[in-house]
């Protein structure tokens, strides 16, 4: 047996170099079984949030609210930009690398023979940091689908299901009838059951009601109204009105903290939430590369947009940001996403495309996505298009090309804007 890690990086490197072939290994059974050698449990209610869009903003926004009043939040958040410690966070802050570490261990000890892949390894190690810290609630984002995906080994207490788009089609079907019986696969019988989908695949009506799931639909069960300066929710028994918009920008906010404060009525008897509570964390509660617009000029907006459901939803947004003369993009893109389909989204408001390929053997090429802009856009005359190396590359080229009135909008997969985030943040130091 040769030694094991002692370091944060040195376990994740290990832990990658076992599965560089493998990525994504669907099913259950390997999870499930080192999660019972483990004793894995939480003894807190757990929140699970699913969906193709809208995820991390909804559970930025349950930590906000529930630290606002007072409990002790565990959340699991996925992917990072720039440390791993970001996908566990306890009470607020990150998770050290010793915690980490000491949980890895675990997950290692308790594997045997079993190969898990890198995020069945890491999912585990996480959810084993939150279940002995102590926790009033756990809050765990789901990766990929819902019904087959590594957190699903736990059996929530409230589910959400944000919204439901075509996207990993390869994993989980190229309709939307498939995608979300995939996604309710993480709703139980006799619990409350979410679904924030203004127009719900009858798939995941059909999977909820069939293990007599407690569904709650938007517009049936809960919904909002609301006016310029502020916004009611309606629930089955509660209302909150006079609330505040939430400081995360765009269009679909008010359906994640609709479905947020769906999750709060359905718990209000274990982790009771008073009205100042919610306002006050739906105003400071932060996500990054979420339509996250970063402070000086040129206008600098991070979106980590990478199917048409959210490059649409970006493209909306923009249009409500006032006049900028010109619009530069730094997109990068894995190739097995809806290239044609984002771009199409966005090319109305683009006029500069900084294209630039990605860290990743998944990445698209930037000359491929330019041949795509080049079919897509061929309208605009005085667009321009250019190919990068990587991210920092295009970002560079775009701020030294663009005026200060301008903006530069950084969208696409999560390497793209990690790779941004990196440069920006070297070059202050």
């Amino acid at each position: 047996m040769s030694t094991l890690p002692t370091t944060l990086p040195a376990w994740l490197a290990l832990i990658e170099s076992r599965h560089a072939v493998t990525e994504i290994n669907m099913g259950l059974d390997r999870v499930r079984a080192v999660k019972e050698r483990m004793a894995l449990a939480f003894s807190c209610p757990v929140i699970m949030v699913a969906g193709t869009n809208g995820k991390g903003s909804t559970c930025a926004m349950l930590e906000s609210i529930l630290l606002r009043a007072g409990y002790k939040v565990g959340l699991y958040i996925k992917p990072h930009f720039l440390d791993f410690n970001e996908r566990a966070r306890v009470n607020g802050d990150l998770a050290s690398d010793e915690a980490l570490v000491a949980s890895f261990n675990v997950v290692e000890a308790a594997r045997g023979d079993t190969m898990l892949t890198y995020f069945e390894f890491t999912t585990l190690a996480i959810m084993h940091l939150m279940a002995n810290s102590g926790l009033d609630v756990a809050i765990l984002e789901v990766g990929l689908g819902g019904r087959l995906d590594a957190v699903n080994v736990i059996d929530a207490d409230v589910s959400i299901v944000t919204s439901v788009d075509i996207d990993h089609t390869d994993y989980l079907g190229d309709n939307r009838e498939q995608i979300g019986y995939e996604k309710a696969g993480i709703f139980r019988s006799g619990k409350p059951a979410i679904c924030s989908d203004p127009v719900p695949p009858k798939s995941l009506i059909d999977y909820a009601e069939g293990i007599g799931a407690d569904l709650w639909l938007m517009g049936r069960d809960f919904n909002y109204s609301g006016d310029k300066q502020q916004w009611n929710y309606g629930g089955r028994s509660q209302r909150r009105n006079s609330l505040a918009y939430p400081s995360l920008r765009g269009a679909n906010q008010l359906l994640n903290a609709s479905a947020v404060l769906a999750a709060l009525e359905a718990l209000k008897l274990e982790l009771p939430v008073g009205a100042q509570e919610v306002r006050t964390g739906l105003v400071t509660v932060e996500l990054p590369g979420r339509f996250q617009v970063l402070p000086g000029r040129p206008t600098v907006i991070l979106d980590v947009a990478h199917n048409p459901h959210a490059a649409s939803a970006l493209n909306q947004n923009l249009g409500n940001m006032g006049y900028h003369p010109y619009t530069f993009a730094v997109f990068g893109s894995m190739h097995d996403k809806d290239i044609d389909g984002v771009i199409k989204a966005m090319s109305e408001h683009v006029d500069h495309w900084c294209l630039a390929t990605l860290p990743s053997p998944r990445s698209a090429s930037g000359s491929e996505l330019a041949a795509k802009v080049q079919l897509i856009q061929e309208d605009r005359p005085e667009r321009t298009v250019n190919i990068f190396d990587d991210p920092a590359q295009a970002f560079a080229n775009a701020m030294s090309r663009a005026s200060e009135n301008d903006r530069i909008v950084v969208f696409g997969s999560f390497l793209t804007v990690a790779g941004v985030m990196a440069a920006r943040k070297s070059a202050l130091h």
